[in-house]
């Protein structure tokens, strides 16, 4: 075999040593010389992308403008998405491929500020995101109303259902058609919407009065009102529904609700100092409900069998938002003046870490 044949068949420049070197390499039992070249020359080869996540952690950052997307194995920032004004209310389809967020153009303003002295709001920034879960980009802006705070959504995805804080309402849209169905006045300034596990209920908060509405979710129409403790922020529902959990910020207090005649059972004093119960998850078996407690800087656990609270830990600064993985062994608060999020062992409450993500870490949605 000559150079130039070899030139001829991609070999480059010829040396005495190239020819030595691919004369003994084929009378070893080596490789053809085509079997050689796996990849171009000057190309590193590409990792092999990580593993999925077990479940991904979805926390809105109020005065970031966007999301931050948290890898539950690794409990590691995967990305950050912009949205837009105020993100607050965040919740996953029930099929798990998208990603609902309220947006609202609303001054942030809180109990006892004068509104007068806010600047104007940028109502045309009021809306819901829809967010991809797959390519994690937005893909459609629903209008929720005015100045959406909180989102749940039906059973089978199909209906939206926003609290509108500074119209006093709750807003019924159309996932498909953007149509605004129903506008329901719950009282002022609403905030935690929840749907009940079988899809039947809505419950929505009234910070103003200190008081429930239930919603029925197949006609749009308010069941019943009731009234809580000072400032209710959000409620959950135990697994089969029979009962309700809803905090109220000013008391200090968490109400336990018969989620069949929507009357309250019992108000109890929430331990800690300084406490001001806010954000609640349930337990995926229903054994423990846990909540934050805002400026008393806690996780609460509570044993609804026996309507007693159990172990608190410390966590972030004003502990808003909470989460719990699919299979009930972490949680997660959103604290918005650190802007992290801490990580919690659910069995012994103990901190397992704390991420960094975004300026005003307000909510959290997990799938």
């Amino acid at each position: 075999m000559n150079g130039f044949r070899l030139r001829a068949l991609g070999f480059g420049p010829v040396t005495a040593i190239t020819v030595t070197s691919l004369i003994f390499s084929t009378s070893c039992g080596g490789p053809a010389p085509q079997q050689q070249a796996a990849q171009p020359p000057g190309e590193v080869a590409k990792p092999a992308p990580p593993p999925p996540a077990p479940y991904y952690v979805y926390v809105t950052n109020e005065t970031g403008d966007n999301l931050t997307v948290i890898n539950g194995g690794t409990d590691q920032v995967e990305v950050t998405i912009p949205l837009g004004k105020r993100p607050r209310g965040v919740k996953v389809s029930p099929d798990g491929k998208q990603l609902f967020v309220a947006l609202s153009g609303s001054p942030i303003g809180g109990p006892g500020v004068d509104e007068s002295k806010l600047p104007p709001a940028d109502k045309k920034a009021d809306g819901v995101a829809v967010v991809d879960i797959g390519s994690r980009q937005i893909v459609k802006m629903l209008h929720g109303g005015s100045d959406p705070e909180q989102i749940s959504l039906s059973k089978d995805g199909t209906k939206l259902f926003v609290s509108n804080e500074d119209k006093g309402a709750l807003s019924i849209v159309d996932v498909a058609s953007d149509k605004l169905l129903a506008s329901i006045p719950v009282g002022d300034e609403p905030e935690g919407v929840t749907t009940s596990p079988d899809g039947s209920l809505i419950y929505a908060t009234s910070e103003g009065d200190g008081q429930v509405t239930a919603v029925d979710a197949a006609t749009n129409k308010g069941i019943k009102t009731f009234k809580t403790d000072a400032r209710p922020r959000a409620c959950a529902f135990l697994p089969d529904g029979s009962r309700a959990y809803c905090t109220a910020e000013n008391s200090g207090t968490l109400s336990v609700i018969d989620a069949k005649t929507h009357t309250v059972m019992k108000k109890l004093k929430v331990p800690g100092e300084g406490v001001k119960p806010m954000g609640i998850v349930v337990a995926p078996d229903g054994k423990r409900v846990y909540l934050t407690t805002g400026r008393g800087g806690l996780l609460v656990e509570f044993d609804p069998a026996k309507n007693e609270f159990g172990n608190s830990v410390k966590v972030g600064a004003r502990p808003w938002g909470v989460g719990i993985s699919p299979d009930g062994k972490k949680l997660y608060t959103a604290n918005g003046p650190s802007g992290d999020v801490t990580v919690v062992d659910a069995d012994s409450l103990k901190v397992l870490g704390t991420v960094k993500v975004g300026k005003g870490a307000w909510g959290i949605a997990i799938r």
